[in-house]
């Protein structure tokens, strides 16, 4: 496979599990099983629907904005701002929330790809599976 260029504004799936406007750039859809770069903007007040990634760690770095990640194994809720790097390891229930009186944009995602959470949701075949 020969390298390609993305870009935010022509995502090939957005997921509302993440955020009204969660755009997954570079994911399994676009063939990248290893490596995912989700752009996501959270307005004020908005917040991810709490989940897990079974066997994914999570790293969503804050591009703007301010907002609180919350880890439901653990009853913490830290704060963050523009030039944090957030890192949730594999199997943490977690939601990132714009709950500081603004809104937030990071990118970042699950690597490997959450291929399970996709299938749930329908973004990826039930047969699918990451090549050998």
């Amino acid at each position: 496979m020969a390298i390609r260029v993305f870009h935010r504004d022509h995502p090939t799936l957005r997921l509302p599990l993440i955020s009204k406007d969660a755009r997954f750039v570079i994911w399994p859809g676009t063939g990248a099983w290893y490596a995912n770069m989700n752009y996501v903007c959270l307005e004020p007040g908005e917040a991810n629907v709490p989940h897990v990634h079974a066997a994914s760690e999570d790293t969503i770095f804050i591009l703007s904005g301010r907002g609180t990640v919350r880890d439901y194994d653990h009853d913490l809720a830290l704060p963050f701002h523009a030039g944090c790097a957030v890192h949730v390891p594999i199997g943490v229930k977690h939601a990132v929330c714009a709950d500081r009186g603004e809104g937030l944009i990071s990118v970042g995602g699950p690597c490997p790809a959450d291929v399970t959470l996709l299938k749930a949701v329908g973004a990826l075949p039930a047969d699918a599976h990451a090549p050998q």
